[in-house]
């Protein structure tokens, strides 16, 4: 009989077929069993229920050891949706002082939270108070599926220094993304050190592993907690603030717009950064803080704004100090060289006015006086000094060069986030803004007395006081003193050196502590203490001047460096100089003199008025 070679090949293919479909069937089966989380996350949920365990949030000291953050329990409701049976909703509402249309939209918020699971822990309310948290403790065994989860808040020992601590919030889906150890519900550090300092305040998380019935009821521990993971508590923060001198310097700056700020050279410590108007930081915790955070941004007097580190402002004549020293060190001028003032520079038809003083006059005296005319002249020499440069241009780099090695124009790299760079233009912008070779020192004469398109931060501006009072050098500003069983991050407490010699310092600061002894800075002379100062009058297109000072004490072995800037102030003697040297006593003589009582008292209760914001 002839074979037929039609039904031969059916067989194969039918055979071929039925072994395709085995190893789908195979393939499917292995990546349920091994792949796939859905199921893996259902048999887990149904036999063990893991709840996450916060850990205590590091503490945070000032320098004298005096608590100024500590944590505050908090407690959400929190449910797993498939464990959820029908329950009173009415009963609940009433537990909770929530209406029923209340309740429905936050199940309904949760459901369209990018988070949701209907197999793992979700949050329905946060932040409950004790009054709430109590009644549902007792009512929690009538509604299945739902239990309360125990959170840290912070709180506050006193009403200050918001801009510097910063505030926790919950994370966004940016933070979870970027870190994993976040969860949807979790707090972040938000602002100020809470922020900078996050991943050594925050601690580790803990897990606490329950084991279900059939039914889904809690048995109890699994394995009597052999495999719980205990939490790690945050690190403990020592500030380098005196929240005394801190609260201090906040009393004298109400009713103003503008910073104090306070270091002490040798360490580079920020022993205190005040910008007013500022805030109370409770406002920020708690179930009100969205509420409260909003009316804190839409407020005119920006609080939220950090005038100390991200305000940048025209140093007027607190900016001198830098000029002198360029001067000698590029050997334009000696400690002799003289220039005139007839109230001001005049030069080819260019004049910026002065107030009367002796002429001519050399450094020191041009320093105590605060004369325009000299550093105007002593800027001329060296920017138009082509003999030396070749070009304004290649004078101005050098120039400019020598400031950035002081802290100017770029970010000192404090310890705290949002800091601004300030501004120090270069020899191409003002090629590109006159064309290249078109401009000299008389273009741009303004930036020799720190006005023009200089702008700098108050903490950059104390940060040239204290590396006058170290003689030419600083330490990196910073507000940390000491994290818990940790060293500090590298490099924070290295040695600066500027590229001016230290040699020439001490010619700036005996400038300044004539200025305090008879020139523009007496308001600041204090009784057994040798403070050497700089006062400044920054201009201000915008309405009235700006009332600065920047200076240091004592003398000799110096403890303290500070700036003050006061929007729309002002002369510099009006509330810089009274401010600054009212926080030096504090901060060296622990009170304020009876003979200095009325300064004080001036500035406790002057306010200064203002047409119109002024967020730089």
């Amino acid at each position: 009989m002839r074979k037929n070679y039609n039904y031969e090949k059916r067989k194969y293919i039918i055979g071929g077929f039925i072994v395709l479909i085995a190893c789908i069937f195979l393939v499917r089966l292995f990546d349920l069993q091994l792949n796939d989380e859905k199921y893996k996350r259902s048999a887990d949920s149904n036999a063990f229920l893991k709840k996450t365990i916060y850990p205590s949030r590091g503490l945070i000291y000032d320098r004298n050891g005096e608590l100024v953050v500590f944590n505050q329990p908090a407690y959400d409701v929190m449910l797993i949706p498939r464990d959820v049976q029908p329950f009173d909703t009415l009963d609940f509402c009433q537990t909770l002082n929530i209406t029923k249309e209340s309740f429905e939209k936050r199940i309904a918020d949760m459901k369209a939270s990018a988070g949701y699971s209907s197999y793992t822990p979700q949050r329905l309310m946060s932040q409950l108070s004790a009054q709430d948290y109590g009644r549902l403790q007792e009512k929690l065994y009538r509604f299945p599926g739902f239990f309360i989860q125990k959170r840290i808040l912070r709180q506050y020992k006193q009403p200050t220094a918001a801009n510097v601590l910063g505030n926790i919030r919950e994370v966004s889906k940016a933070d979870i993304e970027r870190d994993d150890y976040y969860a949807p519900g979790d707090y972040t550090g938000d602002l100020g050190i809470e922020k900078s300092y996050e991943q050594y305040l925050r601690g580790e998380k803990g897990v606490e592993i329950l084991i279900r019935d059939a039914r889904g009821r809690i048995q109890g521990r699994y394995e009597d907690g052999a495999n719980d993971l205990e939490p790690i508590s945050g690190r403990d923060l020592r500030l380098s603030l005196d929240i005394k001198l801190q609260q201090y310097a906040e009393s004298l700056m109400v009713g103003k717009r503008g910073a104090v700020v306070a270091i002490e050279p040798s360490t580079g410590e920020i022993l205190c950064m005040v910008s007013m108007p500022n805030y109370d930081p409770t406002l920020l915790v708690g179930r009100q803080r969205g509420e409260n955070y909003a009316k804190l941004v839409q407020d005119e007097s920006w609080p939220l704004f950090d005038r100390a580190l991200m305000g940048a402002y025209p140093p007027g004549s607190t900016f001198k100090p830098t000029q002198g020293l360029i001067f000698l060190e590029e050997n334009i001028i000696d400690l002799t060289t003289a220039y005139p003032c007839s109230h001001g520079y005049i030069n080819g038809g260019l004049r910026v006015g002065c107030h009367g003083h002796y002429s001519p006059l050399p450094l020191k005296p041009a320093l105590q006086t605060s004369c325009n005319a000299f550093f105007c002249w002593g800027f001329k020499a060296m920017i138009d000094r082509r003999s030396k440069y070749g070009s304004s241009a290649k004078a101005f780099e050098v120039w400019k060069n020598h400031l950035v090695s002081m802290g100017y124009g770029y970010k000192l790299g404090v310890d705290l986030p949002g800091e601004s760079r300030g501004f120090i233009p270069n020899a191409k912008f003002y090629d590109k803004f006159y064309r290249e070779g078109r401009w000299s020192a008389n273009t741009i004469i303004s930036v020799s007395i720190g006005q023009g398109e200089i702008l700098a931060t108050p903490l950059q501006i104390a940060n040239l006081g204290a590396t006058i009072a170290n003689r030419g050098w600083f330490i990196t500003p910073h507000v940390v003193k000491e994290i818990q069983d940790t060293v500090m991050p590298d490099g924070m407490l290295d040695r600066r050196y500027p590229t001016v010699r230290s040699e020439h310092y001490e010619a700036v600061a005996e400038g300044m502590r004539m200025a305090v002894l008879g020139g523009t800075c007496t308001k600041a002379n204090i009784s057994g203490i040798e403070v050497c100062g700089k006062t400044g009058t920054a201009q201000n297109p915008h309405g009235k001047d700006h009332s600065a000072f920047m200076g240091f004490a004592p003398y000799h072995e110096p403890k303290i460096a500070v700036a003050v800037y006061v929007e729309n102030g002002g002369w510099g003697a009006t509330f810089g100089v009274p401010i600054g040297s009212l926080v030096m006593e504090k901060y060296l003589k622990g009170s304020i003199g009876p003979e200095r009582k009325y300064l004080e008292d001036a500035m406790l209760n002057t306010h200064v008025a203002y047409a119109a914001p002024t967020k730089k």
